[in-house]
């Protein structure tokens, strides 16, 4: 069974979700049993994969027997180990809350989740750019219906725009798949690295531009400026639950620029190596510039968290302009921190919106919250975590990457990362108010039902569980970082190694 468990996170899933949608005509209990007991099992699953890669080895799985560089691999490090944990944990909170009626508002919905969650591990784990882009198709495809889960004039908007830049970005990727495919003769990330390391001169500019071409697909996935205008609306309008696992979506396109850029155009790759970090930077603080700005104008809760994953990618994606191996373990840290943070005040706007009933998420004055205390005192723990104040993980993970900054460097990112901290204080301190305090008439409506109480304490709890374990959790980031730094474990395990 352990020489099998690198492929159980794509497997569990497609299974869990193939039961589930034969059983669509069936009772909703026997797909919340299905849904919750295989996202639960994923969470295991995940954390016995992160103590396998703990220890710095790299293994793979030959699907079929075929090794690589011939074969599809799924391959596991201490990166890919990590992102499997964090989405499984992300969506566990995320499916249990949809338990509390949301999964009723459409058809299909466990099935399309399971599904989206294999896209998502696979798309982690594989070790060939061509089935990277086979899981992007998945995880998309599942993600448009789930976008439009329950209908709306706003959720249909939003999702037309958001499929045609996504099969736009799609195109684009399978043809610069097919410019590096012609340069290097080869789809193994691994072996394209080694060829490209051997290139001559003449395929330099080819595989320039393939390179270039893969960070604007990459850009458009993880939300970078110019390429966000998608993202805040279509989150937005997302159901609560199918929005909270959006808040892992971004990431696959930052862990896709970590992996792919890391690997292919390392050290090694010569005068090729970093070609992605200038451009990267730059476009880093215009993101973080720009997200802060829609922090502030943001109308509607849902709107505003939407701004606040925009800005938690401008953050992401500065460490990874930044090249350091400090730079990549700080934005790791804080990469765990945001996706779960993130997710939960998904989850925590619809607890609000519901008791506010036609004010919805919209700050403007409504009723009394019926259990305004305890929904103001998560919002509270949110706020503060997700804006980056002490003594919450947000504080923890912002410092490690301006310790991380050198140079000039610090004189853009302190001063722009600590005003967007500023901003997000100032448009959430407006929020809370408006939402618990300036209310009139009285309280109405159902008590909130605890599958999602559970879901909005199981995300926003990561918070402080982050800072007690901040210790052993920044050793394993740094050590993650280390091993990016260095790709020629990886390239000697899938080239020189065995089948797994």
């Amino acid at each position: 069974m352990i020489q099998h468990l690198i492929v159980l996170p794509v497997v569990l899933p497609l299974v869990a979700g193939i039961l589930t949608l034969r059983r669509r005509q069936g009772g909703t209990r026997s797909k919340r049993l299905i849904g919750v007991g295989a996202t639960a099992l994923l969470v295991m699953i995940g954390i016995a994969l992160l103590a396998q890669a703990a220890g710095g080895e790299v293994s793979y799985y030959a699907l079929g027997g075929w090794q690589p560089p011939f074969g599809i691999v799924l391959v596991l490090d201490r990166l890919s180990a990590l992102m499997v944990l964090v989405t499984a944990v992300l969506a566990l909170g995320a499916v249990v809350f949809a338990c509390g009626g949301d999964d009723e508002k459409g058809s299909n919905f466990h099935g399309l989740f399971q599904l989206q969650l294999m896209g998502i591990n696979g798309a982690f784990l594989t070790g060939d750019l061509f089935n990277l882009f086979v899981f992007f198709e998945v995880l998309l495809l599942a993600s448009y219906a789930l976008l439009m889960h329950g209908g709306g004039k706003a959720r249909i908007q939003a999702g037309v725009h958001y499929v045609v830049l996504n099969l736009a970005g799609s195109s684009l990727f399978l043809i610069a798949v097919g410019v590096l495919y012609g340069a290097t003769g080869t789809l193994n990330m691994a072996d394209m690295a080694v060829r490209i390391s051997e290139l001559p001169a003449e395929r330099a500019g080819l595989v320039t531009a393939g390179a270039l071409m893969l960070l604007v697909v990459f850009g458009l996935k993880a939300a970078i400026l110019p390429l966000y205008f998608w993202l805040p609306r279509a989150y937005a309008a997302a159901p609560a639950p199918v929005a909270a696992l959006f808040a892992i979506m971004t990431k696959v396109g930052i862990y896709a620029i970590l992996r792919v850029y890391s690997l292919l155009f390392g050290e090694q790759a010569g005068p090729l190596a970093g070609l992605e970090q200038s451009w990267v930077w730059w476009l880093s603080l215009a993101t973080l510039v720009a997200a802060a700005m829609g922090i502030l104008a943001a109308r509607d809760l849902r709107l505003m968290v939407a701004y606040l994953v925009l800005f938690s990618v401008g953050t992401l994606l500065a460490g990874i302009g930044i090249g350091s191996v400090e730079a990549t373990s700080a934005l790791l840290y804080y990469l765990i921190h945001t996706t779960l943070v993130t997710g939960g005040l998904f989850l925590l706007a619809e607890l609000i919106g519901v008791q506010r009933g036609k004010a919805g998420t919209r700050l403007v004055k409504g009723r009394p919250l019926k259990q305004g205390g305890w929904l103001a005192g998560l919002f509270f723990l949110g706020a503060i975590a997700v804006a980056g104040m002490p003594p919450l993980s947000g504080a923890i993970g912002k410092a490690f990457l301006l310790i991380a900054a050198e140079g000039t460097q610090r004189l853009w990112l302190w001063p722009i990362l600590l005003g967007g901290g500023l901003c997000m204080m100032i448009a959430l301190s407006r929020a809370g108010s408006t939402l618990f305090w300036r209310s009139h008439g009285e309280a109405a409506g159902e008590t909130l039902p605890r599958r999602q109480w559970f879901g909005v304490v199981w995300l926003l709890g990561a918070s402080p569980l982050l800072v007690v374990l901040a210790g052993p959790i920044s050793d394993y980031t740094h050590a993650t970082a280390v091993q990016l730094a260095n790709p020629q474990s990886m390239i000697h395990a899938l080239l020189d190694g065995e089948s797994r």
